[in-house]
């Protein structure tokens, strides 16, 4: 007799299925379980290597800008002056130019009636004439005893003191000629003229003056106003920052709101030991005589940059026991610690007089634990409104 299959027994391939859905869903919360714990060990060692290399904010340094916009007391030249005095003496016959006249190179000013002169042009003349007839007698004896030396009608010593005596005539002559060159050039400054084009700023004579060659005082004073000499002795700290060609504004009390530009030409190249002050020339040009030579002035020279002093934000300076420092980022990226000799202090500026180049990167706000050599990332620069 047959026995009948048991129906209670379950079928081998749902077991193996059950079986691997076990398996995966095992599989699946190993997954969970370790890729969150994964991702927080690899943030954990982002955050730790962040924290390593300090982040830092770089600033340059920058040329110093001296402050040239206080202005500086400065005296009015003309470009040329002149005192005319004279050369002859006698008594002034008449003048031809006052105060404030406009005169031309070698016009006439004035003239001066010389008597005295006259005469003794006159004698030297006359003694120039005695000394040509004194040479021609003289020439003549001395050709007849050379022609009796030659037959032996006089002595050779004869012939010899007539032959000086000529040589003696001559030198005679010669001098005779120079003493009425001398007077005759003397006789030309009779006239008094102008050696330069300009103004008759001074008029100290008048007709019938006596007048006294090389003494007293000066006839006419004469000034060329077009352009003026602009003098200004510029404080020893400013004086690195004045260089020729630079412009500046000349003001004048008298004319508010008026400037007129100036030029500077060249300076003494030396400070003054007793002011410790540079003197500055400048030219300012003057076509319609506006400016007064003489005038006290004002001159703001523009704005100039001193390449050898460079400024720094007081933000960027360490106080340490060694003195004062900067934090600088080296070409590897790491701190090098630098002194440096502040000069002005300018407040949220100062001066480095040593320490530091246009090109390094300083690190601006830095740590007090900041040290030699350390790792450091610099951060980008901050995007400005316009930038963006």
């Amino acid at each position: 007799m047959k026995t009948p299959p048991s129906s209670a027994a379950p079928p081998p391939v749902r077991l193996s299925r059950i079986a691997f859905i076990v398996l995966v869903l095992v599989v699946i919360g190993l997954v969970a379980g370790i890729v969150p714990r994964w991702r927080a060990h690899a943030a954990l060692l982002a955050e730790s290597h962040a924290d390593g290399i300090l982040s830092v904010d770089v600033i340059a340094p920058v040329p110093s800008k001296p402050d040239l916009g206080t202005p500086i007391p400065a005296e009015v030249q003309p470009f040329i002056s002149a005192l005319l005095h004279a050369r002859a003496s006698g008594y002034l016959k008449s003048w031809y130019a006052d105060i404030g006249q406009a005169v031309t190179n070698g016009q006439l000013l004035a003239e001066i009636d010389t008597p005295e002169l006259d005469q003794q042009l006159a004698q030297a003349r006359a003694e120039l004439d005695q000394a040509n007839a004194s040479l021609a007698l003289a020439k003549t004896t001395s050709d007849r005893w050379t022609e009796l030396l030659k037959t032996a009608s006089v002595s050779e010593q004869e012939a010899a003191e007539k032959t000086a005596d000529y040589a003696l005539k001559q030198a005679n002559v010669e001098a005779a000629a120079a003493n009425v060159e001398r007077l005759a050039k003397l006789k030309e400054f009779d006239r008094v003229t102008a050696p330069f084009a300009g103004y008759v700023t001074v008029r100290n004579t008048d007709i019938g003056q006596l007048i006294a060659a090389d003494s007293g005082p000066e006839l006419f004073r004469l000034a060329q106003t077009d352009p003026l000499r602009v003098y200004v002795r510029v404080p020893q700290p400013l004086v690195h920052a004045i260089v020729p060609g630079q412009k500046a504004s000349l003001i004048f009390q008298e004319q508010p709101g008026k400037t007129y530009e100036a030029r500077v030409v060249r300076t003494a190249g030396a400070v003054d030991q007793a002011s410790r002050t540079l003197q500055v020339e400048l030219q300012v040009a003057n076509p319609r005589n506006e400016i007064l030579a003489g005038s006290y002035a004002q001159v703001r020279f523009s704005d100039a940059v001193d390449s050898t002093v460079l400024t720094l934000s007081d933000n960027a300076l360490l106080f340490r026991a060694q003195g004062m420092q900067v934090a600088l980022v080296g070409p590897d990226n790491k701190v090098q610690l630098h002194s440096v000799k502040l000069g002005r202090d300018f407040g949220n500026t100062v001066e480095v007089v040593s320490g530091l180049s246009a090109g390094d990167r300083v690190i601006n706000n830095p740590p007090d634990s900041i040290a030699e050599g350390m790792a450091v990332e610099i951060n980008p620069p901050a995007e400005t409104p316009a930038a963006q």
